[in-house]
């Protein structure tokens, strides 16, 4: 896909700054799109049951960013565990969860 002047440009730079543009008049949610995997702020006691049953520490889980579009959606902040749910033919459902970085 090509959508600058110039065909080697990333098309992420192409869309950086989307986000700002469509603040106020989004017409749609991302997580309403058939590609993109579920999204859950966890409470912190919902967190805690997470980190206490894999054993592990906050910041040991996978990261994600708080300027990441999905995470802007859900009004996630940093240091805010996020549950990503992805629907898979052989799993079923498959959870994974996220730590929000600045």
């Amino acid at each position: 896909m090509v959508g600058g002047s110039n065909p080697s440009e990333p098309v992420f730079q192409i869309f950086k700054g989307m986000n700002k543009v469509m603040k106020g008049t989004k017409s749609f949610s991302l997580l309403d799109h058939n590609i993109v995997p579920h999204h859950l702020l966890l409470s912190e006691d919902e967190a805690s049951q997470v980190l206490k049953k894999y054993n592990i520490d906050k910041e040991q889980l996978p990261k994600i960013k708080v300027k990441e579009p999905v995470i802007l959606e859900i009004g996630g902040q940093v240091g805010d565990i996020v549950k990503i749910i992805r629907t898979s033919k052989t799993a079923g459902e498959a959870e994974f969860y996220r730590l929000v970085i600045e």
